[in-house]
This record gives C-alpha cells, structure tokens and sequence, in this order.
C-alpha cells in the first residue's frame, strides 16, 4: 500500500476515534475504584503536615465527608491493639455526638468551638499511624464501586448514624480492659469506610463485625459484670 493510502487509512481511525461514544458506568455494577486520591493519601498528608492536628482542620479539609472520616480516625483508636491512655472513652462520646447529627439529617459536622480547638497530636501518631494507614489501604485495596446509591442517600445516611451510634454506645459502656470495645469499634472503622469509597458489600462486612461485637457485649459483659458483683 503506498504511503498516501496509509495515511488515509491512519486519518479514518484518528476520525472513528474521535467521535467514539465513552462508556458510562451503569449505578449498580461492580467496578473499581476510580483513579484518584484516596482516603489513606489524604490522611497521610494530613497527619505528616504542618498544620494543626485539630478535630476543626480536619473537618475544613474533607468537608461534609467528615462524619466517616471522623469516624475512622477517632475509632480506630479503640480498634487497634494499641495501648490507649484512657482517652477512647473521650472519642466515642464525640463519635456519639456526631452520629446524632446524621440521624438528625445535618450535611455539616457540628462540634464546640473547643472541642474543634483540640489538639490530637500526640494521641494519632507512631504506631497508631501507621497502624490505621496499613488498615484503610488494605481495605480499599479490596474496595470495589458496589451499589453505592444504596449508602448514599438520605435515609441510608439516617441508618448510618444510628447504627454508628449503637456500636459506640457498645464500645462506651463494654467492662473496662476487657477488650470487648474491639469489634464494635472495628465495625465502625469498616463500615465508615465503606460509606466513603461507595461499597456497599464492605459497609455490610463493617455492619457484621460491629453486630458480632454487640452481642459479646452483652453475653461477656453481662457475665463479667456479675463476676465481679459476686466478689463483693
């Protein structure tokens, strides 16, 4: 073929190419995740700048997204295997308030001026960093675009609060250095997740674990707290 019937030829192609109708994603197929910055990244420059770690900068920075991202970072605590000072109970009150306002229906986090004010620093750092980094990329390296419309409207968003503020409660109120605010904590933990990468099958999984920790509350904590009622 000569060079001007190639030419020809690579100019069609150039042409059919462009005028190409783009494949649209049909809501409710499995697809992967889109390629952007995912929670972790964010997370991790947030935590390794130089401004505040304060509960205020960090719902400036992810916006209305704060309410599971708050979620994660302040459960996550209770959820890992790390040693935690006596500040968890502090954080779930905070989770408890939060979730309220989903269920109210707020699209903005409200918090007191001096609680947004609050330094976090040396409670988020180390371990514990590197800790829920390692857990939030693993989850959304196993994340897929699953039915989102199902965690994404308003009265999904109302379920969302209440079952948020049902496991923290749990957490709250499990016996102190039992280990039992684990699961509950974790649940939320997953379960946030899910809701901010839009799949559902892992919001369900964060909405198992959580449920499995609430019922060995109830069954472990009630026997713990009798086991020690019988010594006095």
């Amino acid at each position: 073929m000569s060079s001007g019937g190639l030419s020809f030829c690579f100019s069609s192609m150039q042409q059919r190419e462009a005028h190409r109708p783009v494949a649209l994603v049909v809501s409710g197929q499995n697809q992967p995740m889109p390629e952007k910055e995912q929670l972790s990244d964010q997370l991790e420059r947030w935590l390794g700048g130089d401004q505040p770690k304060t509960l205020g900068s960090l719902i400036d920075l992810f916006g209305e997204r704060s309410f599971a991202v708050l979620f994660v970072l302040l459960m996550a605590l209770p959820a890992l295997p790390l040693p935690t000072g006596g500040v968890t109970h502090v954080f779930e009150l905070i989770v408890m308030l939060v979730a309220l306002q989903l269920v109210a229906g707020r699209r903005e986090v409200w918090l007191p001026e001096r609680w947004k004010r609050r330094d976090i620093s040396s409670t988020i750092r180390g371990r514990f960093t590197e800790r829920l980094l390692r857990l939030i990329r693993w989850l959304e390296r196993h994340s897929m675009a699953r039915l989102a419309v199902l965690i994404t409207n308003r009265i999904s968003r109302m379920i969302f609060g209440v079952v948020v503020l049902a496991f923290a409660l749990t957490a709250f109120l499990a016996p102190p250095f039992s280990g039992l605010d684990t699961l509950p904590a974790l649940g939320i933990v997953v379960l946030s997740v899910g809701v901010i990468v839009g799949d559902s099958l892992l919001a369900l999984g964060g909405l198992l674990i959580g449920a499995v920790g609430v019922t060995l509350v109830l069954v472990l904590g009630r026997a713990t707290y009798e086991g020690i009622g019988s010594l006095f």
